[in-house]
């Protein structure tokens, strides 16, 4: 009696689609724990390095650390670097990930930092100190300047929003 044997037979572009989900599925399963991963990166810096009082509380985080202090957190960063220069990655890969260990561990870059409310005559005020301040600086340095010539109405616009005339120059 002859044996009837069912057989499966995949086609090339059906494994191809399925390597393909399979590869999507393993690289978003990887960028998803890629968050997780820096975290605990992070923490063992924060844990290493950050300076902390009798209590425990931090005073010094490890990425605020200077002169002497920074050693350690230096040699860190070159371990870091020459491991992911290892495998290939390059020097904007590698400082992007830095600075994402960095937020991580609690730094504040400058864009997101939370700047004073400042209103905008604090603001004219200030501008206006940096305007006379550089009218001030070009003539101690013999530059001639036709801004020279209005630095006194500037002066007195200064002082009118508040600013303090001897902190000037």
């Amino acid at each position: 009696m002859d044996t009837i044997q069912n057989v499966s037979v995949v086609s090339p572009i059906a494994q191809g689609v399925n390597s393909l989900i399979d590869s999507r599925t393993a690289l978003v399963g990887a960028a998803k724990k890629t968050g997780q991963v820096v975290k605990v990166y992070a923490m063992a810096l924060c844990s290493a390095f950050d300076l902390t009082d009798n209590q425990g509380n931090v005073t010094t985080k490890w990425f605020d650390l200077k002169g002497a202090l920074k050693k350690g957190v230096n040699a860190e960063r070159e371990a870091f670097v020459a491991a992911m220069t290892n495998e290939g990655f390059g020097k904007p890969t590698i400082d992007v990930y830095w600075q994402r260990v960095k937020e991580a561990s609690g730094y504040i870059t400058a864009g997101n930092r939370v700047k004073g409310a400042m209103n905008v005559d604090d603001k004219t005020k200030a501008e206006l100190q940096t305007m006379i301040n550089r009218i001030f600086k070009a003539e101690e340095d013999g530059v001639s300047c036709y801004a020279s010539e209005h630095k006194a109405t500037l002066m007195d616009i200064f002082a009118d929003l508040g600013g303090d005339i001897d902190k000037l120059g």
